[in-house]
Parts: structure tokens; sequence; C-alpha cells
């Protein structure tokens, strides 16, 4: 029901800053939460920012302070502006969405990625 492509990875310097971007189609996006998650090697995906569809805000401790998530309906598009980039951030970012209907119950996508390198 909704499709997601995430875009904006690359390599980029400690202490430099990059945007991502995860562009939504197939339904109603302003119905769902929206999340960006990230998985280094050898670790677990992890939650890095997440937006409900009301506009609260969520944010792991290790990117408070340096990263915003937000996003506009109009364009059916969620951001995740990185700033103060350092090498532990390096990890495929992915684009989440979540919505929870009566009767349905509990609907998941997820994009294919994009890749942020931080490194000298």
């Amino acid at each position: 029901q909704v499709q997601l492509v995430e875009s904006g990875g690359g390599l980029v310097q400690p202490g430099g800053s990059l945007r991502l971007s995860c562009a939504a189609s197939g339904s109603i996006f302003s119905f769902y939460a929206m999340g960006w998650y990230r998985q280094a090697p050898r670790k677990q995906r992890e939650l890095v920012a997440a937006i409900t569809s009301g506009g609260t805000t969520n944010y792991a401790d290790s990117v408070k302070g340096r990263f915003t998530i937000s996003r506009d309906n109009a364009k059916n598009t969620v951001y995740l502006q990185m700033n103060s980039l350092k090498p532990e951030d390096t990890a495929v970012y992915y684009c989440n969405a979540e919505r929870v209907q009566t009767i349905v119950g509990r609907s998941t996508f997820w994009g294919q990625g994009t890749q942020v390198t931080v490194s000298s």
C-alpha cells in the first residue's frame, strides 16, 4: 500500500552534514507515522528518529541535538537532517512507515536503504 524510496546518502567528513529524504507513494501519507532506522555492520537495526502523524518527534539518545526529523505532507516526503556527523553514524539508513487501523491492525513498510559513510 505504501512504497518508500530513500535518497541523499553518501560520503561525508566528520563534523559535516547530510540530509536524507524518503519519498512515499501509494497511500495517504499523512495517516502514517514515519521513522528513520539505521543498521551498521555487525549491528542490529536501531531506531534513529520518528515523527507521528501529529508531528510529535523522538530521537535516539546518540543523535539528540544533532539530527532533526521532519515531514512535508504536501510532498509525501520525510527528511532526516544530520549535523555534526561522527564516524559511528556510519550505517545504512532505512525509511519506515507505520499505521494502526481498527480491524486491519498494524501495517509496516520499509524502504531499500541509503548508505551513509562518515570518514576522513
